[in-house]
């Protein structure tokens, strides 16, 4: 067996849930070992974006909101969802605008994702926007947010003590801060 040929066996496919932004479905299958199984998948309507902003002097934005799945408060980098027969860039741009009310001249995109592969084919994408520009902030209506502006610096500790959990939000954190210390950007 080759590393990239599947081992599993579909033998069933059934819908489960369906609404605006995901669809569960349940596999009948053969696993790996040879025995019967079931498998469930989460696939995502649309991408994750995200975004940081960073201006001239090193700060950057995080978006702060209350997130009904893990009951808590989150700090992350603006992001949001995008649709996927748009380019990825036109709904970071948007979804920086509507979270903070920046505008960048230049855009750097970071990196591709899968968010939680063991269980869904979420896919993200994040950017660097610089060149920036102050507006007004556009928030969804379902959105409450708290906007913050900090250190660059101080961003990259909430991640390493903790304080910033959100997968996209701490691997593009993590990458702006090595492109940082290897003056790549």
């Amino acid at each position: 067996m080759t590393e990239h040929k599947n081992p599993w066996q579909i033998k069933t496919e059934k819908q489960v849930y369906d609404n605006p932004w995901i669809q569960v479905t349940e596999y009948g299958v053969i696993n790996p070992s040879g025995g019967p199984g079931i498998y469930g998948k989460v696939s995502y309507k649309n991408l994750a974006i995200g975004i940081l902003p960073l201006d001239e002097d090193g700060n950057t934005w995080l978006v702060g909101q209350y997130r009904f799945p893990i009951d808590t408060y989150s700090w992350e980098i603006p992001e949001g969802g995008g649709d996927k027969n748009i380019d990825p860039l036109i709904s970071a741009q948007r979804e920086l605008l509507e979270e903070t009310g920046l505008k960048a001249k230049h855009w750097k995109k970071l990196l591709d994702i899968h968010l939680s592969n063991s269980v869904s084919d979420e896919w993200g994408i994040s950017f660097l926007a610089t060149g920036l520009s102050y507006h007004e902030a556009e928030p969804e209506e379902t959105e409450q947010l708290v906007i913050r502006k900090l250190p660059f610096r101080e961003a990259f500790d909430m991640v390493m003590n903790g304080e910033i959990t959100d997968s996209l939000s701490m691997v593009t954190i993590l990458k702006v801060n090595y492109l940082l210390e290897h003056s790549l950007i």
